[in-house]
């Protein structure tokens, strides 16, 4: 039997209408003003410009505008944080992101702590993080987040499942687990010095691939019935697992493309609405 395809590109469109409708009663409501989504970009990396043109359409399909602020390669930690900081006193922009990654010399953490929390859309902030780790109101990490909002939309039942996450980065990984332990999910996160990764991969009625490596995640590793969640995006349209192997033995999966990635815009767009109408209230 054929997994349910948990199809992320026809509810990222579904979320767009719905904010598209909370965008344009915004604008009437406040006179005119219209949500902004700021978005650093230092140097010219391929992958990076296509992410923030892709971040920049999405907010012209719900009526919002965008900024770019375009840094040149070798810029300095100095330099961006000047930008971070003319950004976070401008009162007309509500919704802050860093093109991640940010080559060197660049300190990445530190310029991601430098954004006005209220303006963390994207969820990068260690003061967002601990927030969203203790339960209380802040924005999440938008690709964990879009993961979360696809398996609620799929009715996708997490309290008491065992949840295994392979990867660990500050902006995946580790929020991912977060959440799913804040659903009542007991969860094991995987890294590179993870022994017996496929027998531990093996045990979860739950996998998040978030690794980054083609089908580093081999099919044989995910047992008959699990939910298969692949976060990452590689060269030759596919992610970080063995999907073909999957896809016949799994309960539910994320196709790639299709699955998280779009559901990853939608997040960053909906916390930045939300981020609007806070700050317009």
């Amino acid at each position: 039997m054929t997994g349910l395809v948990l199809d992320g590109k026809t509810l990222a469109k579904q979320i767009e209408s719905e904010l598209a409708a909370r965008v344009e009663k915004l604008i009437a409501h406040s006179g005119g003003k219209v949500p902004v989504l700021a978005t650093i970009l230092v140097g010219e990396d391929p992958a990076s410009v296509t992410y923030v043109r892709m971040k920049s359409n999405a907010c012209k399909r719900v009526g919002m505008e965008s900024i770019r602020a375009l840094l040149p390669e070798g810029s300095t930690t100095g330099q961006v944080l000047a930008e971070i900081d003319k950004l976070n006193a401008d009162p007309g922009v509500h919704g802050i992101l860093i093109q991640h990654p940010i080559p060197k010399p660049v300190e990445e953490r530190l310029c991601f702590d430098r954004i006005d929390p209220a303006k963390d859309v994207d969820g990068v902030t260690c003061m967002g993080f601990g927030r969203m780790a203790m339960g209380e109101e802040a924005y999440g990490s938008a690709t964990p987040a879009g993961i979360m909002r696809l398996l609620s939309h799929y009715k996708i039942p997490l309290e008491g499942i065992h949840a295994v996450v392979v990867g660990r980065s500050p902006i995946l990984g580790k929020p991912m687990a977060l959440m799913l332990l804040n659903a009542n999910a007991t969860v094991t996160i995987c890294h590179s010095k993870t022994k017996n990764l496929a027998e531990v991969v093996r045990q979860g009625d739950l996998v998040v691939g978030a690794v980054g490596k083609p089908e580093f995640i081999r099919g044989d590793w995910i047992k008959p019935g699990a939910v298969v969640v692949d976060a990452g995006y590689n060269e030759g349209n596919v992610g970080d697992i063995e999907l073909s192997a999957v896809v016949e033995k799994c309960s539910a999966y994320t196709p790639v493309p299709g699955g998280v990635g779009p559901m990853t815009i939608a997040m960053l767009i909906a916390q930045t609405v939300d981020a609007a109408e806070k700050a317009m209230a």
